[in-house]
């Protein structure tokens, strides 16, 4: 009779010897990466100023996981890769996930479960949302070590398809489905998040904008008042209530703006001209800059519009901005306004590699707070980035490269009557990079 080669019966013989596997491995951990990360929770207390915001309904003697425990697990869970509710049930033994969280490996407790996670879930009501989302922008003016001069931030929004009947769901003819439109707002320079929003699956008006804008930028004023703030979003933030609201404030805006037969009209000479330059042989795309006022019908002002008319083979193609700032139009339009497609990998890094899409619960309010716990995950490998130097390859990595480079790594973890010991593989490739980062953690203020 054939040996048995255990949960994996198709692997071929080895120079004659069959292969056996098995699940028999004991207190391993593929994840001990995240204790980097819950060391850099620990220091910025990013799950710990979420948990303050809420009130635990939960009678104290019973309590077996705390809000913060819970909150720190369901990120750190995210961050590893981990996002639905349903992997709770299967790590809450994991022995480094039990670490991360301030529980011995071995003779500690198991990590709460999804039932629990999803009734945390569904526990803030819009108070403690607003107090969590509050708390999200003091966690970002308290990153930084001395008080910018100026900040830039870019808005903007990104489909969040459904699939039921979710509060505030809607459809939206040009993604053909039923949607969120969450609102991301980030610091550009360093890719900071500064408030993500659930919202309905519509395009915002201009007194949403002008709402939202208020909220953070007061929030972040009252830390910093003499702080210089631009504000940069595509043409559906361009709205007059907006854009009046930061000329009443002293903030900066640059906005996208539509075209239309007025603005077009008023730059026929730019577009000729550059027609002109591409037929004479000065590029396979010119461009000219317009500097104009212009007013629609909505607006009370008239407000400086930079035209940018590109001629290539395709034809003739006018952009157009709003904006409150001086200089040129060339610089306005390709070094300040161009700049904000760096928002899309921010949004990425969110969305994408740290799946904040999955916002599947029927209620808003659970909604947003699942956002709020994938925006703690990206404050954690965002952190844990920031910590590599400049010159590492690791400073400008993806989210879903840190994870598999530096958070999936194997290790056995053995719990000893004086000390925990953690075999990490011999072969393990950035074991100099792992040693450096978690030497650097320290350095995070408290």
């Amino acid at each position: 009779m054939a040996e048995s080669t255990g949960v994996l019966p198709g692997l071929s013989p080895v120079a004659g010897k069959p292969v056996h596997a098995a699940f028999d491995g004991g207190r391993l951990t593929s994840d001990v990466g995240i204790l980097l990360l819950a060391e850099i929770d620990r220091r910025l207390g990013i799950c710990e100023r979420l948990a303050h915001c809420i009130e635990d309904p939960r009678a104290p003697e019973r309590l077996q996981h705390t809000l913060t425990e819970m909150i720190r697990f369901r990120a750190l869970l995210i961050a590893a890769g981990y996002p639905d509710a349903n992997d709770c049930d299967a790590l809450r033994s994991d022995p480094a996930f039990k670490m991360a969280v301030g529980r011995l490996p071995e003779s500690g407790g198991d990590l709460c479960s999804q039932p629990t996670i999803s009734r945390l879930e569904n526990l803030p009501g819009p108070v403690a949302l607003k107090r969590m989302m509050a708390a999200m922008v003091d966690l970002f003016c308290d990153s930084f070590a001395t008080v910018p001069r100026r900040i830039v931030l870019d808005i903007d929004d990104t489909e969040d398809r459904v699939h039921g009947a979710q509060q505030l769901s809607l459809f939206h003819a040009h993604y053909d489905g039923r949607c969120f439109l969450p609102m991301h707002i980030y610091e550009a320079t360093t890719g900071k998040p500064v408030a993500v929003i659930l919202r309905p699956g519509k395009a915002p008006d201009g007194a949403e904008v002008a709402l939202v804008l208020r909220h953070v930028v007061r929030a972040i004023r009252a830390r910093w008042p003499r702080v210089d703030i631009l504000v940069r979003g595509d043409s559906h933030y361009g709205r007059h209530e907006a854009m009046s609201w930061c000329e009443r404030n002293r903030v900066g805006y640059v906005f996208g703006l539509g075209g239309n037969t007025v603005l077009l009209g008023r730059v026929t000479g730019l577009a000729e001209d550059a027609a002109m330059g591409r037929i004479a042989g000065e590029a396979d795309k010119v461009r000219r800059f317009g500097d104009l006022r212009y007013a629609a019908r909505t607006w009370k002002v008239e407000r400086r519009v930079i035209a940018r008319i590109e001629a290539s083979a395709q034809g003739t193609d006018s952009r157009f901005i709003v904006t409150n700032l001086a200089g040129t139009p060339k610089a306005l339009y390709e070094t300040i306004y161009c700049a904000r497609g760096q928002m899309e990998n921010l949004i990425k890094a969110h969305k994408l590699h740290l799946a904040s899409d999955r916002t599947s619960c029927s209620k808003a309010t659970a909604n947003q707070f699942r956002l709020l716990i994938h925006t703690a995950a990206y404050w954690l490998l965002h952190s844990l980035r920031g910590l590599a130097p400049k010159a590492s390859f690791w400073r400008e990595a993806q989210f879903d490269t840190l994870r598999i480079g530096l958070i999936k790594v194997a290790a056995r973890v053995t719990e000893m009557k004086t000390r925990i010991k953690l075999s990490l593989p011999t072969s393990f490739p950035y074991q100099e990079s792992l040693a450096m980062l978690a030497a650097r953690t320290v350095k995070l203020p408290p």
